[in-house]
This record gives structure tokens, C-alpha cells and sequence, in this order.
């Protein structure tokens, strides 16, 4: 998955990368429900579809 500041996933929106690695990027984000920061790991897509790295 590739993602862009304005970027919304259900109650979030992405606002800016905090970091990328070995597990995936991590983006900070903003719950619109709750009106807070959060942040969003967005994991490799050979990991997503891996049961036993999601286990």
C-alpha cells in the first residue's frame, strides 16, 4: 500500500511519514473521532498476506 499526506484510511487521516524499516512505514495520522493523534504502521505487502507474520 502506498500512501500520501491527505490520505484517508476510515477514521484517519494521514498527515506525515514518522519513519520506515524493515517492518514497514509509519505514519502519523488523525482520528477523526476521537480528535487525536495516532500513529499507523503500514506493514510490507509480502507481510500482509503472511498468516504467521500477522499471527
Amino acid at each position: 500500500m502506498v500512501l500520501t499526506p491527505g490520505t484517508r484510511l476510515g477514521v484517519y487521516d494521514i498527515t506525515v511519514p514518522i519513519g520506515e524499516g524493515g517492518m514497514g512505514q509509519v505514519w502519523r495520522a488523525i482520528d477523526t473521532t476521537l480528535g487525536r493523534q495516532v500513529a499507523i504502521k503500514i506493514l510490507p505487502d509480502a507481510f500482509a498476506s503472511d498468516p504467521e507474520r500477522l499471527a
